[in-house]
This record gives structure tokens, C-alpha cells and sequence, in this order.
């Protein structure tokens, strides 16, 4: 982030050993990214692209990788609510847990790709909903109304957007090391300039590794209200300090472990991005019936 030079053997070196580089501005704006060579073969990347075309099978993905999301998300609230079980709150929280589960139970059904869409959207809503409610500290300070992207609009949203930036980039260079194409997803479509399928992967994970990572900083009172700035068009910025704190907690939490309920190992939470873009390429290469998501416990 900024103003950081990295030496060409540095990087040669990062290449050599499939550890990605990206350069972003200070405020996250993506730059550019030294990638290695790509691994795997134009067999896999010509039958992603073709999968990706095909409705019925990116209504399938789609599906699975929605439910992970929900299923991720409805675990977090339900840790919410045995930490704290005698909160005011609680009871808004257990309703969102229960439609989150009936929409679980909903998304094991065949739907069409926009149905798909729209369940997850759905999901979002119900969860983000009772956010507000997993803050236990600072709640002057640090808020959740609704999520506001392009430019962040409170400290909160601040922290996630950040957050998601390097959750998304993280899970373009996992595609890239396995031979996959970021650009060409199943539930985001093309768009020119967007990284589809990282944002793909990145959508189970994002309530196990973003959300309780800036939960834990704000209710631990690791990050202050002092360390966000409001400028003249409303956007929200983290100073210096509170961003290294956030980068910190980030790469502190995936070198944390946790079993993996598909490979039933333990793994670093910081490989779980590989490991779902491995069992990806798997699917496509017809090793697996389905894409299994990533379901926390």
C-alpha cells in the first residue's frame, strides 16, 4: 500500500514460489499485480470458460457457493448469540438465524441463476441487518446502518471495504496459482475490469476471515474512532496507524488453523482461499460432482 518498492529479485523470487505481489495506493486503489506463470493448462481455463456459459451449471455453482455464504453467516450471528445470550439484542439476532436457515434449506433446491441472485441478496439483507448488533464496544464510534461501498460512508464501512480488498486480491492470485481465470465467474458475471470469480470465492469467506476480523478490532478496542477521517465528499479513511493495525489482525487470522470439513485436515485460514480454488479446478476437471463450499464450524 503507497509508496513501497519491492527490488526485481524480490520479486523473481515471490514468482518462483507462487506468492503474488499486488501494488495498491494508499487507500486501496488496485494498481497492479507480479503474478508467476500461470500453473495448470488451457484444458482447464477452456472448460471454466465453458461452464461459465452454460446457465444451468453456473446456477449450480452459484448455488453452492451462496449457501457456504449463508451458512458462514448464520454461524457467525449464532456465536453472536451463545456469547451473548443475555443481550437485549438477542432476539433479533436469533430471527435472523432462523431465515437464514430457511433459506439454506431453499438454496438445496435446483433455482435459476437470477433466483440464485436474488436468494443472496436476500441473505445479505437478513444478515447485515442485525450487524449492528454483534458490536459490544465503542458503538459511538463505530456503527452499522447499511453497507455503503463506493466511498464508505462510516468508520465500519470503512473497515470492511478495506478488508474485502484484501480478501478479493488474496483470492485472485489462489485462482491464478491453480491455473483458473479471476476475470470469468459463475453468480458475478463478466464485467471488464472486474475479478468475478475472486469475488466468487471470496463470498463464503468473507463473514469467517473479513467480518470477524474487524468485529474483533472494534470490540476489543484494538482500533479507535481517532484513527478514521471524514473528507469533504463524505468518504471515509483510515489514518496510517489503524490501517497497519487492521493489516496486522488480517494476517494475524490466517495463521490461525481450523479444520476443514471437506478435507477433514486442519489448515491455515490463510490457505483456505487455496484450497477452495483447488477443490474448484478439481470440479471442472470432473474429479468432483459438485464445488464444495467452505462451511465454518
Amino acid at each position: 500500500f503507497g509508496q513501497v518498492s519491492c527490488s526485481p529479485p524480490l520479486m523473481g523470487l515471490c514468482g518462483e514460489r507462487n506468492v503474488a505481489i499486488s501494488f495498491l495506493s494508499e487507500r486501496g486503489k488496485f494498481y497492479a499485480r507480479v503474478q508467476g506463470p500461470v500453473s495448470g493448462n488451457v484444458l482447464l481455463r477452456r472448460e471454466q470458460y465453458r461452464r461459465a456459459d452454460d446457465l444451468d451449471t453456473s446456477a449450480n455453482v452459484a448455488r453452492m457457493m451462496v449457501m457456504g455464504k449463508a451458512a458462514n453467516c448464520r454461524a457467525v450471528l449464532m456465536r453472536a448469540a451463545r456469547d451473548y445470550p443475555d443481550s437485549t439484542d438477542a432476539p433479533a439476532v436469533e430471527a435472523a438465524v432462523s431465515r437464514l436457515g430457511h433459506l439454506i434449506n431453499d438454496l438445496r433446491k435446483p433455482q435459476p441463476l437470477d433466483q440464485v441472485r436474488g436468494m443472496e441478496g436476500d441473505g445479505a439483507r437478513v444478515y447485515f441487518g442485525v450487524f449492528n448488533h454483534l458490536i459490544t464496544a465503542q458503538k459511538e464510534g463505530f456503527f452499522f446502518r447499511e453497507r455503503s461501498r463506493r466511498p464508505p460512508l462510516d468508520n465500519l464501512n470503512a473497515m470492511l471495504s478495506f478488508v474485502y480488498t484484501l480478501l478479493v486480491h488474496d483470492a485472485a492470485a489462489a485462482l491464478e496459482t491453480v491455473g483458473l481465470d479471476p476475470a470469468v465467474g459463475f453468480l458475478h458475471r463478466d464485467r471488464p475490469g472486474r475479478p468475478s470469480l475472486a469475488l466468487d470465492l471470496m463470498e463464503e469467506l468473507r463473514p469467517v476471515l473479513a467480518d470477524r476480523v474487524v468485529l474483533t478490532l472494534i470490540n476489543r478496542q484494538q482500533v479507535k474512532a481517532e484513527g478514521f477521517r471524514t473528507t469533504e465528499t463524505g468518504a471515509v479513511l483510515m489514518n496510517d496507524l489503524t490501517r497497519k493495525e487492521v493489516i496486522l489482525a488480517y494476517q494475524t487470522r490466517k495463521q490461525e488453523e481450523i479444520l476443514h470439513p471437506f478435507l477433514d485436515e486442519k489448515v491455515e485460514i490463510g490457505l483456505l482461499l487455496h484450497v477452495q480454488a483447488l477443490l474448484f479446478a478439481r470440479f471442472l476437471r470432473g474429479d468432483l460432482d459438485a464445488y464444495p463450499p467452505f462451511l465454518w464450524k
